[in-house]
């Protein structure tokens, strides 16, 4: 039975299509294998096989084969730089947060929540407008601001954080933290389990 479309990016067969051309177009210069890919989208090798095949006879991936293994990457074409462009507004935040927000100290987990969370789980409504992103710890406001403003130049979405302590994350009882943990949130990377509430 096939997926439905992703509420992210409606124009694509599924949300598992989506993952795996943005892993690949988003990361031109690396080659993947068949699990690699498998693995990080959560899908079986041969499901990520045929999205592969599927993309490699559109013409936006090529793959080689050492020894046992397939490799693919991003394969420059007429349309593989639109497709980008378009997967790395629907697909890419949580790479592009990740990335951009890598350097900052001080913080212990980092989320994005909200309406573009919402989609990406498959949540029906309207395209998201805006990222929010969830930083648990003590950054620096002014390297948090510097990273979001990279990630929108890079996304072409506004890039709103609120920052809450650890405490907060593990025990908070307002408004905000029910509505935040109640509803979907995409992990960029996990509070640690275990440790000193601060």
């Amino acid at each position: 039975m096939q997926s439905p479309a992703p509420q992210l990016l409606p124009l694509l067969r599924s949300a598992l299509q989506g993952e795996v051309l943005a892993l690949i177009l988003l990361n031109p210069e690396q080659e993947w294998s068949l699990t690699e890919l498998a693995n990080r989208v959560g899908a079986s090798v041969s499901t990520a096989q045929r999205e592969v095949s599927r993309a490699e006879d559109a013409g936006v991936v090529v793959s080689r084969r050492v020894g046992n293994t397939r490799l693919v990457r991003a394969l420059p074409s007429p349309i593989t730089q639109p497709l980008t462009e378009l997967l790395l507004r629907s697909f890419g935040p949580p790479q592009v947060i990740a990335e951009e927000f890598a350097s900052v100290g001080g913080i212990e987990g980092l989320y994005l929540y909200g309406s573009w969370a919402a989609r990406y789980a498959g949540v029906p409504g309207r395209a998201p407008a805006d990222l929010d992103v969830l930083v648990i710890g003590r950054p620096d406001r002014d390297e948090l601001d510097d990273a979001a403003q990279r990630a929108y130049r890079r996304l072409g979405r506004e890039v709103n954080v609120t920052i809450r302590s650890l405490a907060w994350w593990r025990n908070g009882t307002d408004g905000f933290h029910a509505e935040v943990t109640s509803r979907p949130l995409v992990p960029i990377r996990s509070v640690p389990e275990t440790g000193d509430a601060s």
